[in-house]
């Protein structure tokens, strides 16, 4: 007891320097889970997952990740043109990554059990220099 009272400082310092390591994982979204950009290329490219933004038309116009197909949010209970094979994983992103992951709930009510979001979104997707596209 007497060594952390003569040092507590120190035990200030490993609590503080470790929450520092820690934010930049908390910021990205690794909170809420999510796959990374990096992992949703794979699932494209190894297992044909399809890429859907959900983002309304005019943002999806302003900039969206290259290749993807714009489902917004409000019609993804409805929907009728998400991929008929329900074992494709779907991969969601919106501008940050919040619409995406109610999203992927929606989707598994509908049976899409292999639905992710992407973490940080269009945003992560960005700063991760993938293809980006506009509409015109």
């Amino acid at each position: 007891m007497t060594f952390f009272l003569n040092n507590w400082f120190l035990f200030v310092a490993a609590l503080v320097s470790g929450g520092l390591l820690a934010w930049p994982l908390l910021s990205r979204g690794a909170v809420m889970g999510g796959i990374s950009p990096a992992e949703a290329v794979n699932l494209i490219n190894r297992e044909r997952g399809v890429l859907i933004d959900v983002s309304e038309p005019a943002e999806y116009g302003a900039g969206h990740a290259g290749g993807s197909k714009n489902v917004p949010f409000g019609r993804l209970e409805t929907a009728t043109d998400l991929p008929k094979n329900k074992t494709v994983p779907l991969l969601l992103m919106c501008p940050t990554g919040a619409r995406a992951h109610r999203g992927v709930a929606i989707l598994r009510k509908r049976g899409y059990e292999k639905a992710s979001a992407v973490a940080g979104g269009v945003a992560a997707w960005r700063e991760a220099n993938l293809p980006m596209e506009r509409s015109a």
